[in-house]
């Protein structure tokens, strides 16, 4: 006589603190690694789930469906949903990359280390790439035509996830905003107060200065004592926004992906080139032009998902240049504090990302 398969129960099964007993497929592979994630809203006990309230995606992501769907919001809100639908989280396919959230706490296991309780409203500063994920409303309050998704739904945060309370100060949509780069300003900062020695001081490179990720770097690179901040941006209109918020020494319009063009630009105001440069545009094709704009001995930082990492590689031993490359990860310890700390303190940092909401 046969038995009806059932759902293993909860208390059945054994969990892990990165995630790994909601891996549905392929079995033995990390959740951000993993083609289809375990969405039920029980909880094992270390877990925490979330109501919530809108979704942030990555800047390189949004893009390229905004792209692949000639700006049809529509078209881009399905393909969102389908992604969600399918995978039980938001990671874009073609980019592989996804975004975060902010939402309230609606349930706390019993051995949560998060420090959570319910009710906290919180922004998650871990990928939803790697975040169980369910969608209840049909994104129905989203045109499809920004970055910003309002939504109605739960997600699961593990026992190594990271979250951080909203503050009470700031509007919940701002508050993401900053959340999702975070980690740019703080690795930018650690990694210009390694040069702070350099006399007359280290000169920092940002290319896409007016972004989210690239105004929070030039206000931390300036205070972490970089003595020339030049910030690069695509277009007259964008510098003109870069100048009025008063972020950079120096502004100057390049194509990034023109890597004679991006080198000329910054030599003309550093002939010896930048001791760090960070790479925070949503576009590919921009390694060349970052390692030819670095001087030897410098450091690059490349925040964007669009990076080759092999091209970034490969440019800079085919062009020999002397170049440490780091690949910002979204963590560092205190970022999000720091972050908010550095949007409060300026008020060009404020401008330009209310500017974008």
């Amino acid at each position: 006589m046969s038995h009806p398969t059932e759902t293993p129960q909860i208390s059945d099964l054994r969990h892990d603190p990165v995630g790994l007993h909601r891996v549905l497929e392929p079995a033995g592979v990390l959740p951000q690694a993993a083609e289809r994630l375990d969405t039920r809203r029980e909880l094992w006990p270390d877990e925490v789930r979330v109501r919530v309230e809108r979704l942030n995606l990555d800047a390189a992501s949004f893009r390229q469906l905004e792209r692949t769907h000639d700006h049809d919001g529509e078209a881009v809100r399905a393909a969102v949903l389908e992604i969600i639908e399918r995978r039980g989280k938001m990671q874009n396919p073609e980019t592989g990359s996804g975004g975060m959230l902010v939402g309230t706490v609606e349930e706390v296991g019993p051995e949560s280390p998060l420090g959570l309780a319910v009710g906290d409203r919180v922004a998650t500063l871990v990928s939803l790439t790697l975040t169980p994920l369910v969608v209840e409303d049909g994104l129905a309050r989203w045109d499809g035509a920004s970055e910003q998704v309002p939504a109605d739904g739960y997600a699961i945060l593990f026992g190594r996830s990271v979250a951080a309370r909203i503050p009470d100060d700031l509007p919940a949509a701002l508050s993401l905003a900053v959340m999702d780069v975070c980690g740019a300003p703080a690795l930018t900062a650690r990694v210009v107060g390694q040069y702070a020695g350099a006399a007359p001081g280290p000169a920092v490179v940002v290319v896409g200065g007016a972004g989210k990720s690239g105004s929070l770097s030039l206000a931390a690179a300036r205070e972490a004592g970089a003595a020339t901040t030049i910030g690069i941006v695509p277009s007259e209109a964008e510098a003109d926004l870069l100048r009025g918020a008063g972020l950079a020494d120096h502004v100057l319009v390049a194509d990034a992906r023109d890597p004679v063009a991006l080198s000329e630009a910054v030599r003309s105001v550093d002939p010896d080139r930048a001791h760090v440069t960070v790479v925070c545009v949503d576009v590919p094709g921009c390694e060349g032009g970052a390692v030819l704009s670095t001087r030897d001995g410098g450091t690059i930082i490349f925040f964007s998902m669009a990076t080759s990492f092999s091209a970034a590689a490969l440019g800079a031993e085919g062009l020999a240049a002397d170049v440490t490359m780091l690949v910002g990860n979204g963590y560092a310890p205190g970022h999000a504090d720091y972050a908010l700390s550095l949007l409060r303190g300026s008020d060009g940092v404020r401008q330009l990302f209310e500017r974008r909401l």
